[in-house]
């Protein structure tokens, strides 16, 4: 199926994590569909992508922003929009599950806000323009962590509960303009991070098989590749008539009936 991604103009947040991350994966397969991939990111392995893509001929750029910094990702926007003129798909991506618990502060509790939710009201409200022109899309990535909770990770849960809201409220706000909202809601997916965090713990195979044996199907996690596929769909023409919604990518993790998981 031929996505339309060619020539696409499509901004990701968070994208210069670890090869094999979601945001890298999406970056990849985007440059696989003829898109053209604009990296927003703080770490400087954005740089390395952005020499890999330009590289292959693709009219790629890494913009070096830090996400927590209002006035940095209204700067980002301008060299995005000053550069290509208008933004196709916006996929607000960044994110990081930063354990910020009621033990914590106040101020660790906003900066975690900062980082997970007001991001992606920002990235959205300074693109926003550039959007307008393209007719474009936004793909807000969500966690099951808003829905399920998680314990000990209040700021990011509250953050991911906001971003579902923000894309419902954004989906009603954009329909005069022609501009969807929809995101991805993730469990449990297969990262570079969460391989670190795996192999961290003194248990961290026992662990590991605690945590697949829940995933009803194939008991198994989610791979970022998957992810990529889901992403890149919803933000292509092939899914012109869909936003506002939740489109969950988790083997059934959060929905199906736990009687699936009974021994037998």
């Amino acid at each position: 199926m031929d996505l339309r991604l060619k020539d696409k103009i499509v901004v990701i947040t968070g994208a210069a994590g670890l090869r094999g991350s979601i945001g890298q994966t999406i970056v990849e397969e985007l440059a696989k569909e003829g898109a053209i991939p604009v990296i927003v990111c703080r770490n400087d392995r954005g740089f390395e992508y952005e020499k890999e893509l330009q590289d292959k001929g693709v009219d790629s750029i890494f913009v070096k922003t830090d996400l927590t910094d209002v006035a940095q990702i209204e700067k980002a926007a301008k060299i995005i929009g000053d550069k290509y003129g208008k933004i196709d798909a916006l996929i607000n991506n960044v994110g990081v599950n930063d354990t910020v618990s009621l033990d914590d502060s106040i101020e660790k509790f906003m900066r975690s806000l900062q980082l997970n939710l007001v991001s992606f009201f920002a990235m959205t409200k300074f693109c926003l323009p550039y959007l307008k022109k393209a007719k474009g899309n936004i793909l807000n990535v969500g966690s099951k962590v808003a829905l399920t909770g998680q314990g000990s990770t209040s700021g990011y849960a509250a953050s991911k509960g906001g971003v579902l809201g923000l894309t419902r409220e954004w989906a009603v706000d954009l329909i005069p303009f022609g501009i969807r909202s929809n995101a991805l809601i993730i469990a449990e997916s297969w990262t570079p991070a969460y391989e670190n965090w795996i192999n961290s713990l003194d248990n961290g195979d026992e662990k590991l098989q605690s945590i697949v044996k829940n995933i009803p199907l194939e008991n198994r996690m989610t791979s970022p590749l998957e992810i990529s596929d889901a992403v890149l769909f919803a933000i292509s023409e092939r899914s012109s008539h869909t936003t506002g919604q939740f489109i969950t990518v988790d083997g059934g993790y959060v929905h199906l009936d736990r009687s699936l998981l009974s021994e037998k």
